[in-house]
């Protein structure tokens, strides 16, 4: 089931699976490691007004978060956010091939790293491909429903993928 053993995770990923799931325990299963960087748990339990996600992300034991903040280079650090830029780094200092981004930018940037992508959507076809149970159009309007957007493109291309499924 592991075809990507480890990964390192951003901010809004986190955010979209716990708005369309409810947990990030999918996670647990699909990769043997999931990396937090310390620029991203900071930016989850700083909650926003809403403090949106923070009990399940607390709740998610199996995440190896970093407990000190990263140095990172002045190129991801001009061209991107923090939390991104942390993903990025993370990634290259730890050796791990892949990142968890869903904003164009910064999957652009890890490409230019030589970076595998996956996203929120990416992790959740990949579940469904693995036997997880849902409803994709559901899990979809979930996440509308929090306010996460998603182009019509990225929707039609996650209702395609697992149609049959």
């Amino acid at each position: 089931m592991h075809e990507t053993e480890e990964l390192v995770i951003n901010t809004g990923p986190i955010l979209t699976l716990i708005a369309g799931i409810g947990d990030l325990s999918l996670l647990n299963v699909l990769y043997k490691r999931v990396l937090v960087s310390f620029e991203v748990s900071e930016e989850i339990e700083a909650g926003g007004a809403a403090g949106f996600g923070i009990i399940e992300f607390k709740k998610s034991n199996f995440l190896e978060k970093w407990s000190k903040p990263l140095t990172i280079t002045p190129f991801l650090r001009n061209a991107l956010d923090l939390g991104e830029a942390s993903v990025i780094q993370l990634a290259l200092d730890e050796n791990i091939s892949t990142v968890c981004i869903d904003e164009s930018m910064g999957r652009r940037i890890a490409r230019l790293n030589g970076l595998r992508l996956t996203g929120s959507i990416g992790i959740l076809i990949r579940a469904k491909q693995n036997g997880f149970d849902f409803s994709m159009l559901e899990v979809i309007n979930r996440m509308k429903s929090q306010g996460i957007y998603l182009s019509q493109k990225i929707i039609d291309f996650a209702l395609q993928e697992v149609n049959g499924i």
